[in-house]
């Protein structure tokens, strides 16, 4: 949720934010109007309020035989209090609905537009020649034992696979890896529970444009999540934290799920785009003047983990429509993927500024005592899908697969992997 000080202060500039993500501007009119009725509505009960008190005091050191005619004036006083508190409920809930409409406005350099109007910021390590034809994920993934596409179908459907064998090792191996780095630099892990109650999910901005992407059970009114940052946004709320030493940084380690996963026809082949995955999240809360500083670490920390891989990427500055309401910038790192002769996004990072925070109540302490929200950021450390690059970037021409060295100590050692009989 936005600041409503800002929406009163500097509607043009959101409605700037608005017109940079290709979102209706008349949804600011909206809230302003709407913020106008519930400060009046509030207004009109509080002053009847106090009315209904001074008059109760004069019912009560009335004379007996005047007081008949004063309880009814004050029974009718009542009913306009009662009236107006209900006033007041719908109108705050109005504005509510009014302000949640509207997206996290964008910081100053974010490029306007859609999918396609992305700034590459920079470009990293060399694109994988061949001398020979390479296979894809999927086959590779076939001859090597380590994925088993069909018999996931079998079991549950299309998007679905079995990772076996040395598959299912070399994601642990990958996850445990960005678990060390995570470590290293004071994110506290968490194993995170991946079904949440709706208010964490909306509070999180999931439950916008993005809802039918969202797996939902409604006899327990629960939802899965499709990344631990909903759970690890929820952690905090309606607690104050202290963030005046640093930020407080968590690595969440899930299970996710994700109902759309891609257009039909599109990416249909492998795991790149499926109902099902694993993932290590970064989540951090930060003081609202670091969140753009912390946003830079976490990408760091991601192109550390690439880089070690052995991994050709690019860093991408996300355009403002292809943001999610939540952000108020992201950076994706996309990394080459050799079959295809293109990027893919493989990992993204988000400042979500006191978006979330607002909505869930996660607040620090300031110098003068009072309280604001903290600022909240999220990025991925290592999921599934890394497999793909990983697979056809390092693979040989009779089908073998070099393993990255940053990844031999969690294999026991072993440096290639070799297709099964």
């Amino acid at each position: 949720m936005i600041d409503p000080q800002l929406l009163r202060d500097a509607p043009d500039l959101i409605k700037t934010s608005q017109r940079a993500r290709g979102e209706s501007e008349s949804v600011v009119d909206a809230a302003v109007a709407a913020d106008t009725a519930r400060r009046t509505a509030i207004a009109a009960f509080e002053a009847l309020r106090a009315e209904q008190n001074a008059f109760g005091k004069t019912v009560a050191k009335a004379p007996k035989d005047e007081k008949k005619a004063l309880v009814a004036q004050a029974q009718e006083l009542a009913a306009r209090v009662k009236a107006a508190q209900a006033e007041s409920t719908e109108a705050d809930a109005a504005f509510d609905r009014a302000i949640r409409s509207i997206g996290n406005p964008i910081i100053d350099g974010v490029p306007a537009g859609g999918e396609e109007n992305f700034v590459t910021l920079r470009e990293v390590g060399t694109r994988r020649e061949f001398d020979f034809e390479p296979l894809d994920h999927a086959d590779l993934g076939e001859r090597l034992g380590a994925i088993d596409i069909k018999r996931g179908t079998k079991v549950s459907g299309s998007r679905f696979y079995f990772l076996r064998g040395i598959g299912a090792r070399l994601e642990l191996a990958m996850m445990n890896m960005a678990l060390d780095l995570a470590l290293k630099n004071d994110f506290t892990p968490l194993i995170t529970p991946t079904l949440v109650r709706p208010e964490i999910m909306a509070g999180t901005g999931f439950l916008g444009s993005h809802a039918d992407e969202v797996y939902h059970l409604p006899a327990d009114d629960l939802y899965l999540t499709g990344t631990s940052e909903v759970a690890l946004a929820g952690y905090h709320a309606d607690e104050i934290l202290d963030v005046e030493a640093g930020p407080v940084r968590y690595a969440g380690w899930s299970t996710c799920y994700r109902r759309e996963a891609g257009a039909a026809g599109r990416d249909n082949r492998g795991i790149l785009r499926v109902h099902q995955f694993n993932k290590l999240e970064m989540f951090t809360y930060v003081h609202p003047d670091q969140a753009e500083a912390e946003h830079l670490a976490l990408v760091a920390f991601q192109e550390e983990m690439m880089q070690a891989l052995g991994l050709h990427y690019r860093v991408i500055d996300v355009a403002a429509g292809d943001l999610g309401s939540s952000a108020a910038r992201k950076y994706d790192i996309e990394a080459w993927v050799p079959t295809q002769g293109t990027y893919r996004e493989l990992s993204s990072t988000s400042n979500c500024t006191t978006f979330q925070a607002r909505r869930l109540d996660i607040r620090y302490r300031t110098e003068s005592g009072k309280t604001a929200p903290v600022a909240t950021l999220n990025g991925t450390l290592a999921t599934t899908r890394w497999l793909v690059a990983i697979l056809e970037t390092h693979q040989q021409a009779d089908g073998s697969v070099i393993v990255p060295e940053a990844l031999r100590p969690y294999l026991g050692g072993l440096d290639v992997i070799e297709p099964v009989a």
